[in-house]
C-alpha cells in the first residue's frame, strides 16, 4: 500500500508541474527551462548522493544514457514545447495516454501479466474521460486561439506519452540490476543534462536573462520544479515502479488530467464547465478499475 501512496505523491506533484512550466514560458524558453530545472534537481541529488555510482557492467551506462536521453530531454522537451502551443490542461490530458504505450511495450517485451478484461475496460473508460476533457478544454475561447498550433501540441503531448512509457520501462531494468535509486537517479539526470545542455546553447535562443532568477515568482517555479518535481519526485518515482512495475505505476498518470485541470483552473483562470468535471471523474473511475487484477489475463 505504502509504494502506492508514492506513486500517488509523484503524480500529484507532477501534475501541478504543467502549471509552472506553463508560468515560466512568459520569461524562459523550453530548452532554458529544462536545464535550469535538471541542473538545480542535480545539484540536489549531488549532495544527497556525492559518491560516483560504480556500475558492475560497463554496458549499463547505456541504459542510463538512454533513460537520460528519454524520461528526461526528450519528454521534457515534448512536453514544455506543447504547452506553448496548447493548453495545460489539454496536456495533462494526453500525457495520461502514456499506460497504455506501457503496457504495450511491456507486452511486447513478454510481460503479458496485467493485459486483462479488467484493465482494458478500466483503460477504455479512463480514455474516454480524457477525450471528454481534452475536447472540452479545446472548446473554450482561450484554447481555439491556439489554432492550428493546438493540433501540434497535441500530438507533441502525446509523443511525449510514448517517451515516458520508454523510460518508465528502462527505470524498471535498471532498478532490476539492484542499483541504490537515489545515486542511480543522479547518474539519469547528469546523462539528461548532457543531451540538454548542448541543445539549449545551440537552439535555445537568446541567453537566459540573470533577471528572472530574481524574480520570486519566477525563481520560485525553478526551484519546486528542480527540487521537488525533479531530484524528489524522480526518486520516489524509481522507487514506486521498482516495487510496484512501470504498468502499475504508469496507471496513476490517469489522475494527473484531474490535477492539472484543476491547478489550471485555480493558477491560470483555464475554464471550468461539466464535461471537464464529468470526464475527470471517468478518469478516475478508469484508474480504479484497472488498478483490480482478479480475473485473469486474457494471453
Amino acid at each position: 500500500m505504502r509504494y502506492h501512496l508514492v506513486a500517488l505523491f509523484t503524480i500529484l506533484v507532477w501534475g501541478t508541474t504543467f502549471v509552472s512550466t506553463k508560468v515560466l514560458l512568459v520569461s524562459l524558453s523550453p530548452l532554458w527551462i529544462l536545464l535550469l530545472r535538471f541542473a538545480i534537481g542535480s545539484i540536489v541529488l549531488c549532495a544527497l548522493r556525492p559518491h560516483i555510482l560504480r556500475l558492475r557492467d560497463r554496458r549499463h551506462e547505456l541504459l542510463f544514457a538512454a533513460a537520460g536521453a528519454t524520461g528526461i530531454a526528450a519528454y521534457y522537451l515534448l512536453e514544455n514545447v506543447a504547452l506553448v502551443f496548447t493548453t495545460a490542461t489539454a496536456v495533462g490530458v494526453i500525457v495520461a495516454a502514456s499506460p497504455l504505450f506501457t503496457a504495450v511495450i511491456s507486452a511486447l517485451l513478454g510481460d503479458r501479466s496485467f493485459l486483462s478484461i479488467r484493465f482494458f475496460a478500466g483503460f477504455m473508460l479512463a480514455m474516454g474521460g480524457l477525450i471528454v476533457v481534452g475536447l472540452a478544454a479545446g472548446s473554450d475561447d482561450a484554447a481555439a486561439s491556439f489554432g492550428a498550433d493546438g493540433l501540434l501540441g497535441d500530438l507533441l503531448a502525446l509523443l511525449a506519452a510514448l517517451v515516458w512509457a520508454i523510460y518508465s520501462i528502462l527505470v524498471q531494468k535498471i532498478a532490476s540490476l539492484g542499483y541504490e535509486t537515489i545515486a542511480s537517479t543522479k547518474r539519469t539526470f547528469l546523462w539528461g543534462l548532457a543531451f540538454i545542455a548542448p541543445a539549449t546553447f545551440l537552439f535555445g535562443g537568446d541567453l537566459m536573462p540573470p533577471m528572472v532568477l530574481l524574480q520570486w515568482d519566477d525563481a520560485l517555479n525553478l526551484l519546486f520544479l528542480g527540487v521537488v518535481a525533479s531530484a524528489a519526485c524522480f526518486v520516489t518515482w524509481g522507487v514506486s515502479v521498482k516495487h510496484l512495475g512501470p504498468t502499475v505505476s504508469t496507471t496513476y498518470i490517469y489522475l494527473v488530467p484531474a490535477i492539472t485541470a484543476t491547478a489550471s483552473i485555480l493558477l491560470l483562470g483555464e475554464p471550468l464547465s461539466f464535461p471537464i468535471v464529468a470526464g475527470v471523474f471517468m478518469t478516475v473511475a478508469g484508474l480504479l478499475l484497472s488498478q483490480k487484477r482478479e480475473l485473469a489475463p486474457i494471453w
